[in-house]
């Protein structure tokens, strides 16, 4: 009998946070596909996985995450190819501009919650074909700026990034614990993880002007936190896929010190994930009208 090869897929795996965790998923002896838009950077990462295995481990696939058509296409070849052992939802960001998706949808809400929510969809039966499997959402402490109200598309005013972004990870961990719920019958753990702060590409770009008016006092603690070295925020998602200790546990968030924290869900009652439902399949209606 030959040994089973873990299959892994991390998206916005090409550089960052994603890849520091394809890259440790790597050298644990997984094989593992990164999802991304750019094909130099894909080659790249490609070329770090597979000095990290010590063989041919990586793969790249290039798609527009922020397109949800393109994501769910995505998601319906990846499930053609047979059993997943672990998605990891890395995707997603923080601008200090407002920018729309394909569809017209607000970038953060986009990437940080509808896209991860459509491609793990289309991939339940591939993930649960290779139960005990995982699905990792990474999070964010952005939720604790949030504006937790889901009646409209956006909150009224001004456009904040660190409060949007706040807004969609929130959402997608009301999500999480829900799809925790819906999975565990099926042998797939649903675990959101805390990377904490990171001198990203995405950080770099990031002005003050991101913040609202009151947190702006603090915006030289934040510069500090952006600085920290991307291989340790790697340490929360790598846990969550992957920790033996873990294995058969769901709903829960993973710290960025790779332990379970339930800080963050301290933001999630059942009001607020009834909103969020309701508000996440308003937005998929006009998703879907808009394509």
């Amino acid at each position: 009998m030959t040994e089973h090869t873990p299959k892994a897929v991390v998206t916005a795996g090409t550089g960052g946070i994603g890849l520091e965790t394809a890259v440790g998923l790597a050298r644990q002896g997984w094989d593992v596909t990164l999802v991304a838009r750019d094909p130099a950077r894909g080659e790249a990462a490609v070329a770090r996985v597979d000095e990290a295995a010590g063989r041919r481990a990586g793969r790249f696939v290039r798609t527009e995450l922020s397109s949800l058509a393109e994501t769910r296409r995505l998601g319906e070849r990846l499930a053609g190819e047979g059993a997943l052992d672990l998605l990891v939802n890395n995707v997603g960001g923080m601008w200090t501009e407002r920018w729309e998706s394909p569809e017209g949808i607000e970038a953060s809400i986009a990437l940080n919650h509808l896209s991860p929510y459509v491609l793990t969809e289309t991939l339940l039966d591939a993930l649960a074909a290779a139960a005990p499997s995982r699905i990792v959402n990474v999070t964010s402490s952005a939720i604790a700026a949030a504006e937790s109200v889901f009646d409209d598309v956006e909150p009224a005013g001004p456009h904040y990034g660190l409060a949007a972004t706040g807004r969609a990870k929130l959402a997608h961990l009301a999500h999480s614990v829900e799809l925790a719920g819906r999975l565990a019958s099926r042998g797939v753990s649903v675990l959101a993880a805390d990377p904490g702060a990171a001198a990203t590409d995405n950080a770099a770009l990031m002005t003050i002007d991101i913040l609202p008016p009151a947190l702006r006092p603090h915006w030289e603690q934040v510069l500090k936190g952006v600085s920290a070295p991307v291989t340790s925020a790697a340490k929360g998602p790598l846990a969550a896929a992957t920790d033996p200790a873990l294995e058969g546990r769901t709903g829960l968030v993973v710290g960025p010190d790779g332990t379970v924290d339930d800080t963050l869900l301290a933001f999630v009652t059942p009001e607020l994930t009834e909103a969020v439902r309701r508000w996440t399949a308003e937005l998929m209606a006009a998703a879907a009208r808009a394509s």
